[in-house]
């Protein structure tokens, strides 16, 4: 009876590993489309409907035609990359490239950099394939972005890994030079809509600081491995149980999306967490 039993067990130890192999790939390789709609009374009525396609967390992770497929179907006016293209522990610039490439044929590409790029040792490479793709890089920069004749101001901070530590004795803080970045970015017209992309959902007091009006933010994975009730296990720079994983955040006037990402870094599996492409819409109270 046991030997006859044995056959069985094993087919059925197979088949659930091969379940587990396949729920562990397609979660890791299944992009998520996540949409929001974000509503603001000083958006430009011409930006109402103006859609941001919010590209995170890469770490140099090749999907294929699917990534672009899935940004092409959703036809946005920008896509914005909100730090970490790259990875500092297996960092392919041929990747990033490519990646580039086919994104900037369907809208504008505007990017700022997330602690991998500083940490890759190969950032000023990066930039130079940046602007050569003329993908505007925003970090510690500002653009006005333009609809029919009205403006807001789309703002980047650089990661502040690449803060010397010099600059941090003069002014204080970390926090205090990123302020100091946003609120240069912000004075350039303080009446315009103020759009940021960064790279640290945990600095959100600090874009409220800075009056920006919906910051675009990455870095923590989604939590890596999400439960539910519990939701992130674990963020960088945040820890157990992080608070800014995924989603919609305020803080007073300040919004901010926390984009889940694409790729892994150390840490090589999502679990419960796939990788995610945000879609905002833009729209006027």
């Amino acid at each position: 009876m046991n030997k006859k039993r044995k056959p069985y067990k094993i087919g059925l130890m197979l088949v659930l590993l091969a379940g587990l192999a396949y729920f562990l790939y397609w979660g890791n390789n299944a992009i998520e489309v996540s949409r929001y709609n974000y509503q603001n009374a000083e958006l430009p009525e011409n930006f109402n409907g103006y859609k941001i396609a919010q590209v995170s967390d890469l770490h140099n992770k090749a999907f294929g035609d699917e990534l672009i497929d899935r940004i092409e179907k959703q036809q946005p006016d920008i896509i914005v990359i909100t730090g970490d293209l790259i990875d500092s522990n297996r960092t392919d610039l041929a990747v990033a490239k490519a990646f580039l490439e086919e994104a900037k044929i369907h809208a504008p590409v505007y990017f700022v950099s997330g602690n991998h790029e500083v940490a890759s040792g190969k950032y000023d490479e990066l930039k130079r394939i940046i602007d050569t793709l003329g993908v505007v890089n925003l970090d510690n920069a500002n653009q006005l972005l333009e609809k029919d004749g009205q403006q807001i101001n789309l703002i980047g901070v650089a990661d502040p890994l690449s803060i010397f530590q010099e600059e941090i004795e003069k002014e204080g803080s970390k926090e205090a030079i990123i302020l100091s970045e946003i609120n240069e970015g912000v004075e350039v017209d303080p009446e315009l809509f103020s759009l940021l992309l960064t790279h640290r959902p945990e600095l959100i007091d600090v874009y409220q600081q800075g009056s920006i009006d919906l910051a675009l933010a990455g870095h923590a994975h989604g939590g890596q491995i999400r439960l539910p009730f519990i939701e992130g296990l674990y963020a960088p720079s945040q820890g157990i149980l992080p608070e800014y994983t995924s989603g919609l955040y305020n803080s007073h006037d300040t919004a901010m999306i926390v984009s889940r990402g694409l790729g892994n870094s150390l840490f090589p599996l999502r679990i419960f967490n796939r990788p995610e492409l945000v879609i905002i819409t833009l729209e006027t109270k």
